[in-house]
């Protein structure tokens, strides 16, 4: 990644035209071949960008621009809009270039996985006298997250989210159909859990038979013993 803080005017031509009058900012060039254009405010999203596919060419300004005290002109054209970022440079502070390596990802706390793994090992957190049949209960359309009976030994399906919303209430749907199928199993009824339920989904949820139960990650945490970790 090439990071130039330079004193400069941008303007953008495409579907859209648009202007950065003159002023210090952080020039971005990716090795993916993007180009982003920051300043010291607006948070993590750049004033403007170029986003690969596209081709840099750096370019010596024409008369006209040298005497308006242009250094240097980028032009920055995608590949296949032909839309076109113009940096005029009028005085570099910095010009560095960093080898960040190859990037692992971001890896998420609180996954799904995690709140099906707590869980199924606290699987009272659904209700006094619940154990545990199997987590990724298989069936053709897909695993159910986990599998219980409740304290009457009825069949309960759990479906887990991070962020509760309708889809999710619908996928749920699909699997007690399908479960509701199965005289080794009917009669099966559902639980929609998720750190956070949607006011929509509890609705929808709650309509078709469907409790909602929110899951607090930190308290799941706080339940796990040496003897529920693998490692």
């Amino acid at each position: 990644m090439r990071l130039v803080v330079a004193t400069c005017s941008v303007d953008y031509a495409g579907r859209l035209t648009a202007h950065l009058p003159l002023a210090t900012r952080t020039l971005m060039l990716k090795s993916d071949g993007s180009v982003l254009i920051h300043s010291d405010g607006g948070s993590y999203k750049p004033l403007n960008w170029m986003s690969p596919p596209c081709v840099i060419d750096f370019m010596e300004p024409d008369d006209d621009l040298a005497a308006a005290g242009v250094l240097e002109l980028w032009r920055v054209t995608h590949s296949k809009t032909a839309d076109m970022l113009a940096i005029s440079i009028f005085e570099i502070h910095h010009d560095s270039t960093h080898e960040l390596g190859e990037d692992p990802g971001l890896i998420k706390d609180g996954v799904e996985a995690d709140l099906q793994r707590l869980s199924a090992s606290q699987i009272e957190v659904y209700g006094d006298g619940f154990h545990l049949i199997r987590r990724e209960y298989p069936t053709a359309i897909g695993p159910v997250d986990i599998l219980a009976r409740d304290a009457n030994e009825s069949v309960v399906a759990i479906e887990i989210k991070r962020r509760g919303d309708i889809d999710g209430v619908e996928q749920l749907t699909r699997y007690l159909e399908l479960l509701n199928r199965d005289t080794t199993l009917a009669p099966v009824s559902g639980i929609f859990a998720a750190q956070e339920i949607k006011p929509q989904a509890r609705t929808l949820a709650e309509d078709r038979g469907i409790r909602c139960v929110v899951l607090d990650l930190d308290a799941l945490r706080g339940g796990e013993t040496d003897h529920d970790r693998l490692f």
